[in-house]
């Protein structure tokens, strides 16, 4: 699959971002960090990569699931691209 480059940069970002988050997560870990802040981040990090996630499948489908490409997509191909789409909620 081909992410349109908008989004892939976008994605990117986004990528970049949860990456520094992580990293700040294990740093408030390794100090001794009250557990109620790290779930915070945790929390965020994790919705934060959700919406990436979303992001990726959803330039996916519009994509792939386009009737007018040539050697257009199947019905069966549909359903698992919802399949994938579902398995991230």
């Amino acid at each position: 699959m081909q992410v349109e480059a908008t989004t892939a940069e976008d994605v990117t970002r986004r990528l970049r971002r949860i990456e520094g988050q992580v990293a700040g997560i294990v740093r408030m870990i390794e100090s001794g960090r009250d557990c109620d802040e790290v779930l915070t981040q945790l929390a965020a990090a994790s919705h934060a990569l959700s919406r990436a996630s979303f992001k990726i499948v959803a330039s996916g489908m519009r994509q792939c699931l386009d009737p007018s490409r040539p050697g257009g997509i199947s019905a069966l191909d549909a359903e698992h691209m919802e399949r994938l789409f579902l398995s991230l909620a």
